[in-house]
């Protein structure tokens, strides 16, 4: 199956900023949503946010709003998350999912993600 590769995390101080990018592969935009996930040590994958195909309007988690921004490249199908004002807590495993409904995933394609590491 076609999985989409996760790139960008790393260590960053509290208050820092970090960009993931999700590449498709090629894979054009349509249909559902596109969203970030995000699993912590210990704990269930939870959506982060989402972004509409047709219009580009986007939601996020309450935990993540006025800090995180979702967007997306059409023309070489790559799905951004920008995310400002890190805090210790967003320390996670990233992941992109190209097929969401209402921050429900449909697609069970998923990658191998990215490490964001917030330090304290």
């Amino acid at each position: 199956q076609v999985r989409p590769v996760e790139s960008g995390g790393g260590l960053v101080q509290a208050g820092g900023s970090v960009r993931l990018s999700c590449d498709a592969s090629g894979r054009p935009f349509g249909g559902n949503d596109m969203g970030w996930y995000r699993q912590a040590l210990g704990k269930e994958r939870e959506f982060v946010a989402g972004i509409v195909r047709a219009d580009g309007d986007t939601y996020y988690a309450e935990s993540v709003k006025g800090r995180f921004t979702i967007s997306r490249d059409k023309t070489r199908n790559t799905l951004y998350l920008q995310m400002n004002g890190l805090k210790p807590e967003d320390t996670a495993m990233y992941y992109c999912n190209w097929d969401v409904i209402a921050g429900m995933p449909v697609s069970d394609d998923w990658g191998q993600g990215t490490q964001v590491t917030v330090s304290s």
